[in-house]
């Protein structure tokens, strides 16, 4: 990380702890958005997976075996034009690239609230499987829900399926391969492997390569799929300038009526009831 990058984050850290609020949801106007905030910031509730999802995550940190890692997103590239593999460690794979533990948490009681609320099986896709652990997260809320990730990194996509092997996760589905190819193959039917060609997404969570290009191609594609009950989730929003201009876009399209900004990720809603307002909240 280059200096600038890293006086960029710490200015945007530094703004959003004084321009968020963290009144346990009071001036957000919807009932339904208000009790989403109480439950995913102040729910002190522990869930028995958690423990097993986090002594993966323990396991990966300590482990000094060394894969070749395909990365589409910023990796180097070769003569030919093709993405370059390199080796690394899966503790240093695991320090800089999982999700914390506390936004994987309040992903999991995101998607239980959700389901909760719908009352019935939901569609997760994810874009950037990594080491699977915000995917366990994402798919231990509900051994009922359909999970489909999809990850640049075949042999990342190897540790992950060990991870959920271990965790007993079977309801995941990995779609390997560039992103912009197995996403994006079938644009005219927006085809999400696994899940039909019609059935709306319920939830999406954005991870890949972390470009504002790539990011505003994803999510419009993905939107697509939206209907009003859905909730998009995406990561990193202020990893840089880049990430920071394409959050800023997404909150100003026309099908999305309010997003709320954690700093870690941001949530989106479509639901055109709501009104068109863009929170600032503390974790």
């Amino acid at each position: 990380m280059t200096l600038r990058e890293q006086l960029y984050r710490a200015g945007t850290y530094l703004r959003h702890l004084f321009t968020s609020w963290n009144t346990g949801g009071e001036g957000i106007h919807s009932p339904y958005l208000f009790y989403l905030v109480r439950m995913l910031i102040y729910d002190q509730n522990r869930y028995y997976c958690w423990n097993d999802i986090e002594q993966q995550r323990r396991r990966l940190l300590r482990s000094r075996e060394t894969i070749r890692v395909v990365d589409y997103g910023t990796g180097g590239r070769t003569v030919e034009g093709e993405p370059e593999a390199t080796e690394r460690r899966l503790c240093d794979i695991a320090a800089t690239s999982l999700e914390q533990a506390r936004v994987g948490q309040v992903l999991f009681r995101l998607v239980c609230y959700l389901g909760h609320v719908q009352q019935r099986p939901l569609r997760i896709v994810e874009l950037g499987t990594s080491l699977g652990i915000t995917t366990a997260y994402l798919a231990a809320a509900d051994s009922r829900n359909s999970v489909v990730t999809y990850e640049g990194s075949e042999a990342l996509l190897e540790q992950a399926r060990e991870v959920w092997r271990r965790l007993k996760i079977d309801n995941i589905r990995t779609v390997p391969g560039n992103i912009d190819e197995t996403l994006l193959r079938t644009p005219a039917r927006v085809n999400i492997i696994g899940l039909g060609d019609e059935a709306p997404i319920d939830i999406a969570y954005l991870d890949a390569n972390h470009t504002y290009e790539a990011t505003m191609r994803y999510y419009t594609h993905l939107a697509q799929r939206a209907q009003a009950h859905s909730i998009y989730i995406v990561d990193d929003i202020h990893h840089s300038e880049q990430m920071a201009r394409a959050w800023r876009e997404i909150g100003q399209r026309e099908e999305v009526s309010t997003t709320m900004d954690f700093y870690h990720f941001g949530l989106v809603f479509f639901d055109p009831h709501y009104m068109k307002r863009h929170y600032k909240l503390r974790m």
